[in-house]
């Protein structure tokens, strides 16, 4: 076949490949933004508009239409937020498939060790032999005032008098939620849409950026050392002009840092000068924390809204967290759930209520956070004694920098071994890292050393050309 003939084939392919703006046009009964989109979807979901195939310009299909070209963006930018369509910049947009939810790709889990796994050091969730019996506190919730009324009830009173005396500053409105991921994830529907600029810290929970990725917002990295994010990089994100500040103040995931307070007047002053940003503070391990939480909330209380879980110190399956800030920002979240849920159980909400007064729980919680930092430590240790520096100061993992990512997660897989990759945890480029996982370590001596050396080995190995 000549080179002709290959060219002509090529192009033949490209046309079957691509709708022209006519054809579709034609299709289409309803010219508005709405119309389109839903003509399109229809579409698409019936297999008419095969996943790869090409689509007009938006121009030309305005045209076509007899509407501006903005009319066209509009639906596009409808079938985009739900997949339906992949825009490649001057190659132009393609047809992805029928509408689909958006994956949390960085938090499922990657990789299948099948019956070969020993040691799971990715998950870093509370050992279950630390928590706190439930049975008294359940007892003690069921006997809620108003149990199965239908009236909605943002925070129930004995929850509020438990968590108030510790709340960083006195929030105008409260409400509690099912969890800390899901108090986030409320609040930035409810702050934000696509578009809008969040800054946040870099590195940080990998499910948080998952969440940012589902608003289609762009993140602007802010550097952080030891006691929580760098002002003068704040300042640098803000110039940007965000409408949210994300970051967690106490025991850091992945870096273990918490905010010293000195440290949050500063971001405070900071972010006087964008007076548009929220500061949304994620305390993800509450009463677990080595330190009080210091809060921009204590400066700038009008814009700081928190979101503190309790379920790493009180059991997952509690599925409760409280959100305290702001009236406006805390009622948009109040409203978004009135489409769902409505409220959190007030069993549950009085059975945490219970934990949070009880004595012997907090001795519990208390030794828990212990045992903890008995394991982080130790870890740490042997692997400073290995060379592999370490910095975390709190909470239930390590950040440890490696020579090569992929290396290090091959040469602990064959040995039955799972971490999370660092990049999952990053913003911007960084130094190759893993996050080791240190809640659920043994804390015999013998076994320690044989993991440090493990994860040492793993820190060391690079790629064979």
């Amino acid at each position: 076949m000549t080179e002709t003939q290959n060219a002509a084939g090529e192009k033949d392919a490209a046309a079957h490949d691509r709708i022209s703006a006519e054809t579709l046009a034609a299709r289409l009964d309803d010219p508005s933004a709405r119309g389109i989109a839903g003509t399109m979807t229809d579409l698409i979901r019936g297999g008419e508009l095969a996943p790869g195939l090409s689509l007009p310009t938006v121009r030309a299909l305005a045209v076509r239409l007899g509407v501006s070209p903005g009319t066209v963006a509009d639906a596009w930018s409808v079938l985009r937020r739900h997949r339906m369509i992949t825009t490649r910049g001057r190659r132009g947009s393609v047809v992805s498939g029928p509408p689909a939810v958006i994956h949390p790709v960085r938090y499922e889990r990657v990789g299948d060790f099948g019956d070969h796994l020993t040691q799971d050091l990715a998950i870093a969730a509370p050992d279950p032999a630390l928590l706190p019996p439930l049975e008294a506190a359940l007892a003690s919730g069921a006997r809620t005032p108003q149990l199965h009324r239908y009236s909605r009830t943002s925070l129930t009173p004995a929850l509020r008098e438990a968590v108030e005396p510790s709340w960083p500053f006195p929030p105008e409105a409260w409400l509690a939620v099912g969890g800390g991921y899901e108090g986030v994830h409320l609040l930035c529907q409810a702050l934000l849409v696509p578009g809008d600029r969040v800054a946040v810290e870099d590195p940080t929970a990998p499910r948080l950026l998952d969440i940012l990725d589902a608003q289609e917002v762009r993140t602007l990295p802010v550097a952080c050392d030891a006691d929580g994010p760098l002002p003068h990089s704040l300042r640098q994100a803000l110039a940007d002009r965000p409408a949210l500040f994300l970051f967690q103040p106490r025991a850091q995931t992945p870096r273990g840092w918490s905010l010293t307070a000195r440290r949050a007047a500063a971001i405070a002053s900071v972010l006087e000068s964008s007076p548009n940003t929220v500061a949304l503070e994620d305390d993800g391990i509450g009463p677990l924390a080595r330190d009080p939480a210091a809060s921009v909330g204590t400066h700038l209380p009008a814009r700081t809204v928190v979101v503190r879980s309790y379920s790493k110190a009180y059991g997952p399956d509690l599925r409760t967290a409280v959100i305290g800030g702001p009236q406006d920002v805390v009622e948009r979240v109040r409203v978004l759930r009135t489409y769902g849920t409505g409220w959190t159980s007030r069993i549950l909400q009085d059975t945490v209520a219970h934990l949070l007064r009880d004595p012997a729980t907090e001795d519990r919680v208390t030794e828990a956070a212990h045992r903890y930092a008995l394991r982080r430590t130790g870890l740490a240790e042997r692997l400073a004694a290995h060379g592999v520096l370490t910095d975390n100061r709190d909470g239930l993992q390590l950040w440890m920098p490696v020579a090569d990512e992929t290396s290090a997660l091959v040469t602990l897989a064959a040995r039955g071994i799972t971490v999370s990759p660092g990049s999952r945890f990053c913003v911007g480029p960084q130094l190759p890292h893993v996050r080791v996982a240190t809640a659920r370590l043994p804390e015999d001596g013998a076994a320690l050393d044989a993991t440090a050396g493990l994860l040492a080995l793993a820190a060391r190995a690079v790629r064979t050309p």
